[in-house]
């Protein structure tokens, strides 16, 4: 449908129809259930206006989406402050949004044709010039953008005149309209990039139904109302992203109506959630896996037999029911089952003591060698650390627990200077792609996502080969084929396919919880 073809004028007005009936059936059932009708409860009872206060567990690490690296920055932004051409609604499907037509000329050629009367917030008019000043700043070298390579297969951006812009690529890639639907793809001020372009870490303008106010950090990100936005106007008139490494203070200022919503939400806490007359609680499933990763170029995990040892000592099933409560399942790969090019016939290696054992002994690795394992400071993941350092004594393998507060811990990984860390990967687009490129491919080292430090040649070849391949199930094969050989190098333990959590008070309603995890929050309303 709108991957593959031009929308005609009656399509497109009858797609956007259903969208919006879809929309606002979706964001009533996230709500409490006296939502109902959603036209009828406005006029009963207006609901706008007022401050949405959001309770997150971490700070942003920066506000330049061209910088950004992790959901909980991306979070702050998407489609808040920045928006892109295409984007996804509820269940994944790519619909318009800056671009009100796509049409595919020929196999490298995508031609956009954008909304007009659209102002920045800093009243800089968007045009294809400014799509065209966004892209050319994410594919600069000199910008040192970690998301470049994710869109590294833009050749030109070419104005054709004011509302119309082509992409042509160098060759062809399949998910193009994936990648142009996160938050990497975000359009950006051109004025603040020709001149003040550092000013962007701290102080994003974007297009989006919220601006930009402040951000004092480690404290609290606050948003305002875009009282000019060109598309349907939020409903609450400020939104504050405040920082709360604390669970339970977290969901203390959600039962007392102090906040609204959290989506940091401790699985020991599911119980009291569930018995609580003034907490609730939204699900979805996701598409992002946990894993424990191996540095695989800095000893010892640059012995393959040791990390064959390591994923065999660790009871993932264990870890799942005691510390998760069965939050999520099992996973078996690094790519959720809810994205393309997953497959359920590569398996883990199997729980198996006495293999490990062996292992460590044909590694040749001293078994006094001290391993540090790193996690962030989430409670789950110190818990899945220390459960960790048990099994591994158990093959003789002594392991450091170093917990590290968030912005630190992506610094250390994206560093290399870890040995094994506890992690996870939050596709962005549901495609393979932007799992297998940015985790395991050797141009995606560092902060793009490969903190495996892993490089295959064969993985790399393959990895690049499908992302060309328009044919769906040759796509599959491959990136079967690419797990496969990922298994047999024991470059990562997958652990936990993710189910996103949000907790909200009786006091909001009409918001919604994307399977990226971000909180979709424009029609939201308070009281």
């Amino acid at each position: 449908m709108y991957i593959r073809k031009m929308f005609t004028q009656q399509k497109f007005i009858l797609l956007v129809a259903i969208l919006s009936l879809v929309m606002v059936l979706q964001a009533c059932s996230t709500g409490n259930s006296e939502t109902g009708n959603a036209n009828e409860s406005e006029e009963e009872t207006p609901k706008d206006g007022g401050t949405l206060k959001i309770v997150t567990l971490s700070d942003a690490t920066s506000l330049d989406p061209h910088f950004i690296t992790n959901i909980p920055s991306a979070n702050v932004l998407y489609q808040k402050v920045y928006e892109t051409l295409v984007t996804f609604d509820e269940d994944m499907n790519i619909v318009p949004k800056l671009a009100k037509e796509v049409e595919q000329i020929d196999d490298v050629t995508w031609q956009f044709t954008l909304n007009s009367g659209i102002k920045f917030h800093d009243g800089t008019p968007f045009n294809a010039e400014a799509v065209k000043t966004t892209f050319d700043r994410l594919l600069d070298p000199e910008t040192g953008s970690p998301q470049r390579d994710k869109v590294s297969m833009i050749k030109e951006v070419k104005v054709v005149d004011d509302t119309t812009v082509h992409l042509i690529l160098s060759e062809p890639y399949a998910p193009i309209l994936s990648i142009l639907s996160s938050q990497e793809a975000s359009i950006i001020s051109p004025k603040v990039i020709n001149e003040d372009e550092d000013s962007l870490a701290k102080h994003p303008v974007g297009t989006g139904p919220f601006s930009f106010e402040s951000w004092e950090s480690g404290n609290a990100i606050t948003l305002n109302k875009n009282e000019d936005y060109w598309g349907t106007p939020a409903k609450v008139d400020k939104v504050v992203f405040e920082v709360i490494p604390e669970d339970a203070t977290r969901l203390a200022m959600i039962e007392t109506g102090e906040a609204h919503i959290s989506d940091n939400v401790p699985v020991s806490e599911l119980d009291r959630i569930k018995n609580s007359d003034n907490l609730n609680l939204t699900r979805t499933e996701g598409l992002a896996v946990e894993y424990v990763g191996f540095n695989t170029q800095k000893a010892p995990f640059d012995n393959v037999d040791l990390r064959k040892a390591v994923s065999h000592a660790i009871e993932r099933e264990a870890i799942i029911n005691g510390i998760y409560n069965n939050v999520g399942t099992l996973a078996n790969v690094t790519m959720s089952p809810n994205v393309f090019g997953y497959t359920d016939k590569v398996q883990p290696y199997e729980y198996d003591i006495n293999k490990a054992k062996d292992l460590v002994k044909k590694s040749g690795v001293n078994p006094d060698t001290e391993i540090t394992l790193i996690t962030s400071d989430r409670k789950e993941r110190i818990s899945m650390a220390e459960v960790i350092q048990s099994q591994l004594k158990g093959i003789g393998l002594k392991v450091n627990i170093q917990v590290l507060e968030y912005g630190a811990y992506i610094e250390m990984v994206d560093s290399g200077k870890h040995d094994m860390f506890i992690g996870g990967w939050g596709n962005a687009t549901g495609d393979g792609d932007y799992n297998q490129y940015n985790l395991f491919h050797s141009d995606s080292f560092g902060s793009p996502g490969n903190h495996f430090y892993y490089s295959n040649p064969e993985v790399d070849k393959i990895i690049e080969t499908a992302r060309k391949e328009p044919n769906e199930e040759k796509r599959k094969e491959l990136y079967e084929q690419a797990q496969t050989i990922e298994k047999e190098d024991a470059v990562a333990i997958p652990i936990r396919n993710y189910e996103n959590l949000a907790v909200y008070g009786n006091n909001v309603k009409d918001f919604w919880l994307s399977p990226v995890n971000y909180l979709m929050i424009s029609d939201a309303t308070v009281k």
